[in-house]
């Protein structure tokens, strides 16, 4: 996405779409109002880049997050999934978080679990692990 001449620089969403992280739906957003899509990036951010829990736990609470009845967002679950799998995830603790996020509604489970399964295949084509034998 190319920013106005003379917008302010926006090195939170460089990062983001460099890591693989940035949503789509953020692009008309950064189109609006580029200085306000930095600042949410940069506050949302800090947990990601701070804090004692290692990479692969907070993109299983992202999954969570994202599955849970009262977000249900699939593009973030499948990105979160993606970035958990990177982080060493197995295909096991993705499956318990999509079970620990059913005490909010079960309808996370009809989000991610079909999801789960497609990144599954995905990593068995790929060679990307996801579990901590094959797939």
């Amino acid at each position: 996405m190319s920013q106005k001449k003379d917008a302010a620089p926006t090195p939170n969403c460089e990062d983001h779409i460099a890591r693989g992280d940035w949503n789509p739906l953020w692009d008309q957003l950064r189109e609006l109002d580029p200085q306000f899509i930095e600042a949410y990036l940069a506050f949302r951010s800090i947990p990601h880049r701070n804090g004692p829990l290692p990479a692969k736990f907070k993109e299983l609470i992202m999954v969570a997050i994202n599955a849970s009845t009262t977000h249900l967002y699939a593009p973030g679950v499948r990105r979160h999934m993606q970035n958990a799998i990177k982080a060493g995830a197995t295909m096991e603790e993705i499956l318990e978080t999509i079970q620990l996020t059913t005490v909010v509604g079960i309808h996370a489970c009809n989000l991610a679990v079909p999801i789960l399964l497609e990144e599954a295949t995905l990593s068995e084509r790929t060679g990307r692990s996801a579990t901590n034998a094959d797939c």
